[in-house]
C-alpha cells in the first residue's frame, strides 16, 4: 500500500499492461526504457534519484521514498467524480444538493462550501501531521502510501485538507477528491477511489441554543480523556456533537437510499477524531459499512485558529455508495470508457433511479505464481502493485492461495492465484500468458523473490 520504486517500464513485455493512448503524466523522457534489454529495478533500494517528475504543472524530485508507478500517474486529472454523469458525479451532485437544501446559514444561502478541484497533491505534513498522526503510526508505511517524495505524496484521504479549509475560516464544508492508497486487488479494491470530506464546527451559542435552559452549559472543562470524550471537551457539548453528526448522516443516507433504511453505529477509532464511530447500513438485506466519523480532535481545530469551536467530521466513498445504489458489481467499472457503461447514467435528472444493467460477462483466466520470499523487505502490497502496474485493469483479483515454511530451510512460500477478466471484452490465453510471465520475471528481478515457476 515500498522500497525505493521507480517507474515500471513493461511495454516491451504487453501493449495491454501500458496502452499508447494513455497519456501518462510526469514520466521524464529519459527515464523511459521499454526498449531496453532490462526493465529498470521500481524496487530496488539504495541509492537515490536524481529524477523528477512533473505532475499537474509542477516539479517534484524523486527521493529514497519515491513509490508511484507510471499506472498510478495515468489517473492523476481525471476527476471522475467532476464528468458529469458518471456514476461518482451522480452520488456527488446528490450529497452537494441534500446538504444545500437543509443546511441553510442566516441569510438563507448554503451552510456548507463545497470543494471538489482540490489538487491531490499534498504534503506530507498535510496528510499525517495536520491530523495529528503519530511519526510511527502504520497508516504512513510506504508500504499503504504513494509517495512523490519523503514531502510530497498523492492523497491518502480528503482529511488532509481539513486542517487548511479550517484555517482558512470555514466552519462548515464538504471536500470532495480522489484518494491513493497501495491496496489487496478485488472487486471492491483500486489503488484510486474517491472520497467526500465532511466538517463541521459549532460555537457555543450554535451548539446550546436550542437546549432549553442551555445558557449555562459550556464546550470545554479541564477534565480527563475517556472513552466517551476528549480531557477538554464538556460531556454535554460531546453528546450533542455527537447526536447532530448521527442526524445529519441518517437523513443523507435515508435521501439517499430512500425510507426505511436501517442503520446502526459501530464505535471505532480513527487517530484524527474521538469519539469515533462506523456508520452501517442495511441494504437489500445486507448490513454495510459507508462512511466513518467522528468528534474532532480539539487539538487540530486549535491549531487550526478555530480554539472556540468544537466540531464533527466525516468521510464517505463514493464508490462504496455508487456500488449499492446503482448495484454496480466491480469497481474497475468507474474506469470504463465503454458507452455501454456511461450511458446507463445519463438521465433528466440527478435523482432518477438507476439499476446497472451488466455488460456481458467474460470468462475469466486464471493463473497462478508461487515463489520463495527473500529472507527481508517483502511486502505483499510490492506484489500486488507489481501486479496491477503490468496487468492493469485485466486484474480482476490476486488472492494469496496458500503460505508455507520449508521446515529445514525455514524459507517461506507464498502462492497467489490471479485472476485476469476484462470488463468489456474477451482475453485471449496468449495475451494473458505474456502479462503473466512479464509478473513472473519482473517478481523475481524487482522483489528479489525466487521463483518456483
Amino acid at each position: 500500500m515500498a522500497m525505493l520504486w521507480k517507474f515500471m517500464r513493461v511495454a516491451k513485455y504487453s501493449k495491454t499492461a501500458l496502452s499508447p493512448k494513455v497519456k501518462v503524466r510526469g514520466i521524464p523522457t529519459h527515464s523511459r526504457h521499454s526498449s531496453s534489454k532490462s526493465v529498470p529495478s521500481d524496487f530496488a533500494a539504495s541509492t537515490p534519484y536524481s529524477n523528477t517528475v512533473e505532475l499537474l504543472g509542477k516539479s517534484y524530485p524523486q527521493d529514497d521514498y519515491s513509490n508511484v508507478t507510471e499506472k498510478i500517474l495515468s489517473k492523476v486529472g481525471k476527476n471522475l467524480h467532476n464528468r458529469k454523469h458518471h456514476p461518482l458525479w451522480l452520488i456527488k451532485e446528490q450529497v452537494k444538493e441534500h446538504f444545500y437544501k437543509h443546511y441553510l446559514g442566516r441569510r438563507g444561502t448554503p451552510l456548507f462550501s463545497v470543494y471538489d478541484s482540490l489538487s491531490p497533491v499534498v504534503t506530507v505534513q498535510q496528510n499525517f501531521d495536520s491530523l495529528l498522526i503519530p511519526q510511527n503510526h502504520a497508516s504512513r508505511r510506504k508500504e499503504d502510501n504513494y509517495y512523490l517524495n519523503r514531502d510530497h505524496m498523492l492523497r491518502a484521504h480528503t482529511s488532509a485538507h481539513q486542517w487548511d479549509l479550517i484555517h482558512s475560516g470555514l466552519d462548515a464544508f464538504l471536500a470532495v477528491g480522489d484518494v491513493y492508497r497501495r491496496d489487496t486487488i478485488d472487486n471492491t479494491h483500486y489503488p484510486v477511489f474517491h472520497q467526500m470530506e465532511g466538517v463541521r464546527l459549532f460555537s457555543c451559542h450554535e451548539l446550546f441554543s436550542s437546549i432549553k435552559d442551555g445558557e449555562g452549559l459550556q464546550l470545554f472543562e479541564q477534565g480527563h480523556r475517556t472513552a466517551h470524550k476528549q480531557e477538554c471537551h464538556t460531556m454535554e457539548a460531546v453528546r450533542l456533537v455527537e447526536f447532530n453528526l448521527k442526524q445529519v448522516l441518517t437523513k443523507l443516507m435515508t435521501h439517499i437510499f430512500g425510507d426505511g433504511l436501517q442503520v446502526r453505529w459501530v464505535d471505532c477509532y480513527f487517530p484524527f477524531t474521538h469519539p469515533s464511530f462506523e456508520m452501517e447500513i442495511n441494504f437489500q438485506g445486507e448490513w454495510m459499512e459507508v462512511l466513518g466519523c467522528g468528534v474532532m480532535e480539539q487539538q487540530l481545530v486549535n491549531s487550526a485558529g478555530a480554539q472556540d469551536k468544537i466540531g464533527w467530521a466525516f468521510g464517505l466513498g463514493l464508490e462504496r455508495l455508487a456500488m449499492i445504489l446503482y448495484d454496480i458489481p466491480d469497481i474497475r467499472l468507474f474506469w470504463s470508457e465503454d458507452e455501454r457503461f456511461l450511458k446507463q447514467f445519463i438521465g433528466p435528472h440527478i435523482w432518477q433511479k438507476i439499476k446497472f444493467q451488466p455488460l456481458s460477462r467474460y470468462p475469466p483466466l486464471i493463473n497462478d505464481i508461487s515463489f520463495w520470499l527473500p529472507s527481508e523487505t517483502y511486502s505483499q502490497n510490492d506484489f500486488y502493485d507489481l501486479v496491477r502496474t503490468i496487468g492493469g485493469d485485466l486484474i480482476e483479483k490476486v488472492v494469496l492461495l496458500d503460505e508455507f515454511a520449508h521446515p529445514k530451510t525455514k524459507k517461506v512460500s507464498h502462492c497467489y492465484r490471479i485472476t485476469y477478466r476484462h470488463p468489456e471484452r474477451t482475453l485471449t490465453q496468449d495475451e494473458v500468458h505474456r502479462i503473466h510471465r512479464a509478473i513472473e520475471e519482473s517478481a523475481v528481478r524487482e522483489l528479489g523473490v525466487e521463483g518456483r515457476f
